[in-house]
């Protein structure tokens, strides 16, 4: 099994204490439709093989999709509660802050963030974090932010509901996340609005739900009230 390597002081936390309960938080059969969403994003920004950095990866199902998928997937979260399920499904991972990175320039392929630039406290943390991202992948390569979509009427009903959330939580609009990538100096390669697919959908209709989602993310004005902002950041060659 890979080492669990802590880099920085951590302390007890929300996520350490929901870690036990965290996957079952959301249906799987709704969880597995956002996990194949993902991956097939992702295998439009980088080729299987590549060595992708994963912040934020909670307990390791999105580390694992890739792995799956055939990325080589280092997973890092500042809990070690929910760290300790991601390293039981033997994936390689990390202890680590999302806004001071241990890795040296240039280190992976690409990186991604799903759900987590929201849980971050200040804008700072944010933009500190989307740079430490930016500096942490080779040049050329791409990091994907996947975060929720504050114009998206249902977050505030489907959040209090998830013991994940306490209330600290500040949703993300793209003008920030476009000044974020400034700062970081990447480039915007690509934005998306993606998922309609609601948590209480039942098995039956998922499929139906989620021909319904594609047909949305393709309109213009529905797009911009979906569920989450997708931003493809690409670091500039030397």
């Amino acid at each position: 099994m890979p080492e669990l390597y802590c880099a920085v002081p951590t302390a007890s936390s929300t996520f350490d204490r929901v870690a036990a309960e965290y996957d079952s938080t959301i249906p799987l059969h709704v969880t597995r439709h956002y996990l194949r969403k993902r991956v097939e994003f992702a295998r439009g920004v980088w080729p299987a093989g590549g060595h992708l950095m994963d912040l934020g990866c909670g307990t390791g199902s999105l580390s694992g999709a890739l792995t799956e998928a055939g990325f080589r997937v280092t997973g890092i979260d500042r809990s070690l509660g929910m760290l300790g399920h991601a390293h039981a499904r033997n994936l390689q991972t990390a202890c680590a802050s999302a806004d001071a990175l241990p890795w040296a320039d240039d280190t992976f392929d690409g990186a991604i963030s799903v759900a987590v630039m929201h849980h971050l406290a200040t804008p700072s943390v944010v933009s500190d974090s989307i740079s430490e991202m930016v500096r942490v992948i080779k040049p050329g390569g791409r990091a994907v932010v996947w975060d929720h979509n504050p114009m998206n009427p249902y977050w505030p009903f489907f959040m209090w509901r998830l013991p994940q959330d306490d209330g600290t939580e500040r949703l993300i609009g793209r003008r920030e996340l476009r000044r974020c990538a400034a700062r970081a100096g990447a480039r915007v390669f690509r934005e998306a609005a993606l998922g309609w697919v609601p948590d209480f959908v039942p098995p039956p209709l998922l499929s139906a739900a989620a021909a319904i989602e594609r047909a949305l993310e393709r309109l213009p004005v529905t797009g911009l009230l979906a569920a989450h902002n997708v931003f493809v950041l690409e670091k500039p060659e030397r």
